[in-house]
Parts: C-alpha cells; structure tokens; sequence
C-alpha cells in the first residue's frame, strides 16, 4: 500500500504556510477580491494540505482541491497563487495516472473551477469565460504528461539496455562453455584415439595417456564450474579466470594430447586487467584446439610480443586439412568479439607457406 513521503509532507507544509501568509499580508492589498475571512483561510489550508497524499490518491486530492479552489473563487477571495495547488493536483494526475484516466479527471475539474463566473452573470454558452480555468488546468497537465513520456523513455531505454547486458552476458557465458567443453573435448578425443591405437601392441604406453584423458576432464569440468559460478559471483569469478599465468598447463595439456607446441617470449610481460587476461588466454586456448582439430602437422609456433602499451598473440600453424564448420558465432569469430570488446584488433586466416595464422593485438592498460 502507498504511504505519504516525508519529503512530500515537508514540502506540502511549507507551501501551505507560503499560501496563508500571502492571504494574510498580500491578498488584502490586491485591488479586486472580498475582505480575508477564516473562510478564506480555511479554504487555502484545506486546498494545500490536500496535496500531502497526492502521490497517494491523485483523483481524490483533484477533487478535495478543485471543490477548494471553486469555492474560494464562488467567495471572489483574492486568487492567483491561492490556486497554485489545485495545478499542483492536475500535474499529479497527468504525470502518475493513465493518459486517459487523467484526461477525464482533468475534464471533469474544469466545469467545477470555472463554475465562479455563473456567480458574475457570465452564461454557460460564454465559452471566453471559461477560459482562464482552461488555462489553470491545459499547462499543469501538459507538464505533467510530458514528464511522464520523459520518464517512460527513460524507464524503456533502461530495460532495453538492461535486456541487451543479458544478451552480451548470454553470448559471452555461451563462448566460454564453447572454449572450455571444445577444447576439453579435442584434447579427450586426441587422446583416446592414440590410446585406442597402441592398445593392442603397447598397452604400457596407453596407461599414460588414458590418465591424460582423466587429467584433461577433470580439468575441463573445473574450468567448467568455474565459469557457472560466474553467474552466481562475479567477485569469485575475477579471481578464478584463467589468464596468461595458466599458460603452461595449457601447453601441457595440448602436449599430451598429441600437438606440438612451441612458444617464443618477446619483451617484459606486463600485468593485464584481469578481463584482458582471460581474454588472451582464450584466444591461445581456441587457437590450439582449432589446431588440434583441423592441421595436419599437429604442431603450432605461439608468439607472445609484448609492445608499449599492447600485447600482441599470434598463432602459427599448418593450413588446416578442413575448414573449420561454421559454430554460430563461436570460435574465430568468437574470438574476434572477445578481442574487440576490449579494443583490440584481431586477424586470422592462411598465410604464404602454407600456414594459418590467427593474430590479436590487445592493448594494456598502464594506468
């Protein structure tokens, strides 16, 4: 159930004080209007207390303030800010109820207001004297109504923005179970192949990739979990992203898998954020299982080029046998929205010699 702001009641307050001491000191002195009664102070007080529960009840607080503000003009009291709460109401209407809803509201306050100049004689075919009252109600509900569009907008562009974070966050969660499970899964499937072949002949040299096949899942699923536990705590997630520093495991676990990697160091690393650093680590991780999975000979030459302010990553292979299929977004062009995203620039394709090579150049920040 609504309730009354305080900041509406403090306000509500001193508009109410302002008005009584502008019919106590200033309407006497105006040239048109009776003399100040308790009636007129009674009518003002009840007209701007009203708006204490206008977020609360608009329609009712219109009404209270429209009878208030007729009957203040049906006495010829000196009016002018004294009606300033009544537009007050007709704003409220306009800015928190239904376009329509308001709309009637406000029609039917209209009639009531300028009722006052029966009082002068003036006829209700007479529409010239009707129109001051327009005037009271046709400006507060203009900007009331255009405040709400404005706030609507506001509103809309918000959850359109919120709508496309979820969508990113969607996309970025899908390429990280696409590298994590692709990866994982090339390398298993390398390995069982070689276990399956020596098998017959040489069963001793299947124990030690059938454990590599173990320890490549077990890595997998870790990988895996981590990266579900992104939707639960992103603070916990910072700190378990794989980065550059995981490197070696990687290479490790390609080496088992049957690829042979070779990495060349260029210049002093620098410390990436940690989003960068995953990043990088990504891209090396879907470089060699793309290796992995499609050039024949299994062998990739890494490049690590640290420049001012930029690391750069290439990727050399053989020229894949297939091409790779088509993976919805994923993979290469994965990659590129993972290196873009954080201001870099990336390339991958064949190369003279009969290489592939996938290239990503990923500024650092120095700040």
């Amino acid at each position: 159930m609504a309730t009354v702001r305080t900041r509406d009641l403090a306000g509500t307050l001193v508009l109410c004080l302002a008005l009584l001491a502008w019919t106590r000191w200033v309407a006497p002195q105006m040239l048109y209007g009776r003399e100040v009664d308790a009636g007129a102070y009674l009518l003002v007080a009840t007209n701007s207390l009203a708006l204490i529960w206008r977020r609360v009840a608009p329609r009712r607080v219109l009404a209270v303030t429209t009878v208030a503000s007729a009957a203040y003009m049906w006495f010829e009291y000196a009016y002018g800010p004294a009606l300033l709460p009544f537009a007050i109401a007709v704003y409220t209407v306009a800015r928190y109820l239904p376009w329509r809803t308001a709309a009637v509201a406000a029609g039917l306050a209209w009639p009531v207001l300028a009722s006052h100049n029966l009082n002068d004689g003036v006829a209700l075919t007479d529409v010239v004297g009707f129109l001051p009252a327009a005037g009271w109600i046709a400006v507060p509900f203009a900007i009331g109504t255009t405040v709400a569009q404005r706030t609507e907008s506001v509103a809309r562009d918000r959850r359109e923005a919120l709508e496309r974070g979820i969508q990113e966050e969607r996309l970025r969660m899908a390429q990280e179970v696409h590298d994590i499970v692709g990866h994982g899964l090339a390398a298993i499937k390398m390995q069982a192949d070689i276990a399956l072949h020596v098998l017959p002949k040489q069963p001793e040299i299947a124990r030690p990739t059938l454990e590599a096949v173990s320890a490549t899942s077990a890595q997998a699923l870790d990988e895996l979990r981590t990266t579900l536990r992104m939707l639960r705590s992103a603070d916990e997630s910072k700190a378990s992203m794989p980065g550059l520093a995981d490197l070696e495991a990687l290479y490790q676990r390609m080496r088992d898998a049957g690829l042979r990697v070779r990495v060349r160091t260029i210049g002093p690393p620098s410390t990436l954020p940690a989003e960068t650093d995953m990043t990088a680590y990504r891209t090396i991780q879907e470089s060699l299982t793309n290796v992995l999975k499609h050039a024949y000979p299994k062998e990739a030459d890494i490049v690590l080029e640290n420049e001012p302010g930029a690391l750069r990553i290439r990727v050399i292979s053989a020229h894949p046998e297939t091409e790779a299929p088509p993976s919805g977004g994923l993979g290469i062009a994965g990659m590129r929205e993972r290196v873009a995203a954080h201001g870099g620039r990336f390339a991958a394709g064949p190369a003279p010699g009969a290489r592939f090579i996938v290239d990503a150049w990923l500024p650092v920040s120095t700040s």
